[in-house]
């Protein structure tokens, strides 16, 4: 759409797109600037568009003609089909019209004979029976300011998109909403097709100097231990874009990782959706933690993902290539999103409790290892007083007490620390000792004389 405005020549604006169709509502932020069309950020309602505004009237035309005659049309197919033209064409011509006639003869019959519907409709009726639903484009529009990071002011243009935004409240909750008269310069039936044409002369090389750039509809990464979900490209990332994080094994002489690639918002791996996995396998066995895998996330313009996992130690690696949007509908996107945003607070619950468990291994892990390697070097009472610690933490973690779990990994760190400082004293005195035994072999017998003139 914003190709089809020539917004290419309008070079470092930020630019709304609001596309309110017939079966669907979508918004768009994107930011130009050397010829370059960045998506900010995108929004919408894969449930929302002309098709619930027919619906409206539709009802409403039911509703008076059973309160004129009482009789009921929703059970005839027939008289419904008719009604449903109506109220689309009717819907349509109030676009420009204060007011309209709808009149259907012959629409049903009963036992006193046949029936005619004539009804009037004016403008302000339909804008107050539709104005839940132009309501419903305002959420959309205040999550995809928010997620492009710009403020309202900074929004130099909007632009309309789809046959509803003809209709004056539309456009005039538009710019009650943006601050600022939406442009209707290109039919808006048109500008979607006109701007494909447009991206399409760029694919083949006939159109120079103007790039579109998307965005990932969904976050991308990898499930991490506890079944956590690690995002590594977030939600409404510009694309192409390549991330990469560095893993480790999670335990000791672990010679191979599975790597599971996901889709979506939610926080544990399991809530989101699977779009491939892979073995790297070969891995030297070390200690866990040792070992360094680097995961990358490579997606290219066409939203083609590639995954891939190095060991850095010996450099094997694995890789997998996936379509970014997974098959995933619109509508299947939209209710991802709207899942993740509900289970919010639930789900960051179960990742700091899987998140405070790991912790609690890996302390209790690393604790006992230091604690074999050193035990000769650290008096009795230290030694049980972490043991005691690290008893304690085993058997919080094994519980669903966050706090407790913290609170027991503070006693256990604050131990640690008692086991370092032991360390150091020990090997302080050691230094010490060596230190008075080189100056003993250094002594040597001398004689001094005073010199006198």
């Amino acid at each position: 759409a914003a190709l089809a405005y020539g917004m290419d020549k309008a070079d470092g604006k930020v630019i709304a797109v609001f596309d309110l169709g017939g079966g669907t509502f979508d918004v768009s932020i994107l930011e130009i600037s050397g010829g370059v069309f960045e998506v900010k950020s995108t929004n919408g309602d894969t449930l929302l568009g002309g098709e619930d505004f027919d619906e409206e009237l539709l009802r409403y035309l039911v509703n008076e003609f059973k309160k004129e005659s009482s009789i009921d049309l929703s059970g005839d197919n027939l008289a419904m089909q008719r009604l449903r033209e109506a109220a689309e064409k009717a819907k349509r011509e109030l676009d420009g019209l204060a007011q309209t006639d709808i009149s259907l003869p012959f629409i049903t019959a009963d036992a006193t004979g046949p029936k005619h519907l004539n009804m009037k409709i004016t403008r302000a009726t339909f804008e107050k029976l539709v104005g839940h639903l132009i309501e419903r484009t305002m959420g959309p529009c205040k999550k995809c300011v928010k997620d492009a990071g710009v403020e309202k002011s900074e929004i130099n243009e909007v632009i309309l998109v789809g046959g509803m935004s003809r209709m004056p409240k539309v456009q005039t909750s538009v710019e009650d909403f943006f601050g600022k008269k939406p442009s209707k310069g290109v039919n808006p039936d048109e500008v979607v097709a006109m701007g494909a044409a447009i991206q399409g002369g760029v694919l083949r090389g006939d159109v120079k100097d103007i790039l579109l750039l998307d965005v990932t509809p969904l976050s991308l990464g990898i499930e991490t231990l506890g079944g956590v979900f690690t995002k590594l490209i977030p939600r409404n990332t510009t694309i192409p874009t390549k991330k990469s994080q560095v893993f480790s094994t999670a335990a000791d002489s672990q010679t191979q990782v599975g790597i599971k690639v996901l889709q979506g918002e939610r926080e544990m791996a399991s809530d989101n959706k699977l779009l491939g996995n892979f073995d790297l396998v070969g891995i030297p066995p070390a200690p866990r933690g040792v070992p360094q895998i680097e995961v990358s996330f490579d997606i290219d313009a066409n939203g083609i993902v590639n995954v891939g996992a190095r060991d850095k130690a010996t450099g094997k690696e694995q890789n997998i290539v996936i379509q970014s949007s997974g098959g995933l509908s619109d509508s299947e996107i939209e209710k991802m999103v709207a899942d993740a945003e509900m289970n919010a607070a639930a789900d960051l619950q179960r990742k700091e409790l899987i998140e405070a468990k790991n912790d609690a291994d890996s302390t209790v892990y690393q604790t006992e290892k230091t604690l074999k390697e050193h035990e000769d070097k650290i008096d009795a009472e230290t030694v049980e007083a972490v043991k005691a610690a690290l008893a304690d933490l085993r058997t919080k973690a094994e519980g669903d007490e966050v706090e407790e779990i913290k609170a027991a990994l503070e006693e256990v760190q604050k131990m640690s620390m008692k086991i370092g400082e032991a360390v150091y004293k020990s090997q302080q005195g050691e230094g010490s000792a060596e230190g008075d035994e080189k100056k003993d072999d250094n002594v040597h017998d001398a004689e001094f004389k005073d010199k006198k003139d």
